[in-house]
């Protein structure tokens, strides 16, 4: 575990990555390669049903200066400069996505033994300004994520979260959508040696009274295959198995059933992920 309690994503995280990350039931396929001057270029395609997905990105790092040109199939184009350790502790984001010029945003992220802020403002005449910050240790954490609206003098985000971590177990609390919806998530560890865990999360929405609970664990088969599986109250089973067939280059299949409606046919997800 780090020292300082993170950002505010952090809270739940392992607990999302371990219900969502890396399920599809999409065609996904990943190619990263490396010039001689260390450029990196990934390009990527995704096939959902009919339509087909592309965008090319090319990153360059300096010394602590990142720069990321990304390029779509609807001829978007994203660009994002990041510059590490500007001070102690200090990160700088500047993004703009063209043609889009109201996208430009800059972002400061502060990492300190105690605290964890974020901030990010819009750069137009009436930005959209977002304030995330946490308080705690690496045990304890409490934190708000709030975005105000400057052109409508409204707030458009407000969002508060806590956790607790220990060694082998994460847990945390998180009220979203301006109170509406109560999320709680738990995380635990039951093997490090074969990466063995269980993960929860219950949402409650206050205004349809409407509970979610998805339910999900993870098995390293051997150092180099992992099978992930989830399910929620719903009905909707998940699983998948991923394959490290050479390093950093992933092979993923997933699968998901609806158990009420077992008549229907099943959803299957293919990834591949090259990188030299």
């Amino acid at each position: 575990m780090g020292k300082g309690p993170g950002i505010y994503s952090d809270i739940g995280k392992k607990t999302r990555d371990l219900l969502y990350r890396d399920y599809q039931t999409d065609h996904k396929f990943t190619i990263t390669t490396y010039s001689a001057s260390g450029v990196a270029i990934t390009s990527s395609g995704l096939k959902k049903g009919d339509l087909f997905l592309a965008d090319v990105n090319t990153q360059l790092k300096n010394k602590n200066i990142t720069t990321d040109i990304k390029v779509d199939t609807n001829s978007n184009l994203l660009a994002t400069v990041t510059v590490d350790e500007a001070a102690p502790g200090l990160k700088t984001i500047f993004s703009c996505r063209i043609p889009d010029q109201s996208s430009a945003k800059m972002e400061l992220q502060y990492l300190h033994d105690y605290a964890g802020i974020c901030t990010s403002v819009g750069l137009t005449a009436n930005p959209i300004v977002n304030f995330s910050g946490v308080l705690g240790t690496n045990v304890l954490a409490l934190g708000t994520d709030v975005s105000f609206d400057t052109k409508a003098g409204a707030i458009t985000k407000c969002n508060a979260g806590f956790s607790f971590t220990n060694a082998d177990l994460i847990t945390s609390l998180n009220l979203n959508n301006k109170g509406d919806s109560l999320s709680a998530s738990y995380y635990h560890i039951v093997s490090p040696l074969t990466s063995t865990a269980v993960g929860a999360e219950v949402t409650h929405s206050f205004s349809t009274s409407e509970n979610t609970i998805t339910v999900g664990t993870q098995h390293q088969l051997d150092p180099l295959t992992t099978v992930k599986a989830r399910v929620n109250n719903f009905g909707t089973a998940t699983a998948l198995i991923q394959h490290e067939w050479r390093p950093k280059s992933l092979f993923t299949i997933s699968g998901e059933v609806d158990t009420k409606a077992v008549d229907k046919s099943a959803k299957f997800g293919l990834a591949l992920a090259l990188k030299p």
